[in-house]
């Protein structure tokens, strides 16, 4: 007789009479117990994690939740506008602008400092100094590959993201700010002797640092970073339903569009 296919999962598994997640009886073990946030943790990681990680953890999530009228937030109001009572629509098309210029640079930010660290020699620095020089070493490297330090400047907050000292200091205060985390701060201190000016060290960078020191998977973070942005959408779509801004922004555009004839043809 032919054995039934198996599909092995460490997550979610359900029977007639119960649910069983991570290896727990959801609704004994589970509900009203667990955070929603912890539980995300711990679904990425398969480890519950330590309440100073909870804390860590969840101060990046409320950091990247919203940021005002950013692209990922009018396109949402947008598409609620065109495709009304299409929530998902909605929530969906602001979720896809998650990329290199907003919400994925914490996860650029991550995959970069982790990849300097690997590539360090050992042992890694255990002064300021040590961390300058290696930080210093790695944005030449950027530098000469005519490529972009992920984490560094700052559209709105040129002289400095507020959330960023604030969450290395959570980050201290539960004893979790480690190696990503001292980089990426070496990195503000020398973007000025070797970049030429002064770059703030952006929020979307450090939640990127904080979440790599936490041992989570950097290939994973961009997924963190729009896990918060989804409850920001929801936001920003509920307070469009309330006060709706998206007719007057579709209208601003399409009645001062005005028609630029195409260049000519390059005659060679």
């Amino acid at each position: 007789m032919t054995e039934p296919p198996r599909y092995p999962t460490s997550l979610g598994t359900s029977s007639a009479e119960e649910i069983h997640l991570l290896g727990q009886d959801l609704t004994e073990d589970l509900m009203g117990t667990v955070g929603f946030g912890e539980l995300a943790f711990w679904l990425v990681a398969l480890r519950r994690p330590s309440p100073g990680e909870v804390r860590v953890f969840e101060a990046v999530l409320v950091a990247l939740t919203d940021h005002g009228f950013t692209p990922t937030a009018i396109v949402a109001r947008l598409t609620d506008l065109s495709a009304p009572g299409a929530l998902q629509g909605a929530v969906a098309a602001g979720i896809l602008g998650g990329g290199s210029r907003y919400l994925g640079v914490t996860e650029d930010t991550g995959v970069f400092l982790a990849q300097t660290l690997t590539a360090a020699p050992a042992p890694l620095p255990d002064t300021d100094a040590g961390w300058d020089a290696l930080a210093t070493s790695a944005l030449r490297a950027r530098r000469a590959a005519g490529a972009k330090v992920p984490g560094l400047g700052h559209p709105v907050h040129k002289q400095g993201d507020p959330r960023t000292p604030r969450l290395i200091a959570i980050a201290e205060e539960e004893g979790l700010r480690g190696p990503h985390l001292r980089l990426f701060e070496a990195l503000g201190r020398m973007s000025e002797p070797v970049l030429g000016r002064p770059l703030p060290l952006n929020g979307a960078g450090v939640c990127g640092a904080a979440l790599a020191d936490l041992g989570l998977p950097v290939e994973m973070l961009r997924g963190f970073a729009l896990l918060a942005r989804t409850a920001g959408l929801l936001g920003q779509i509920a307070e469009e339903h309330r006060d709706p801004i998206a007719p007057a922004i579709y209208a601003s555009v399409d009645r001062n569009a005005v028609y630029v004839p195409p260049p000519a043809p390059d005659p060679a």
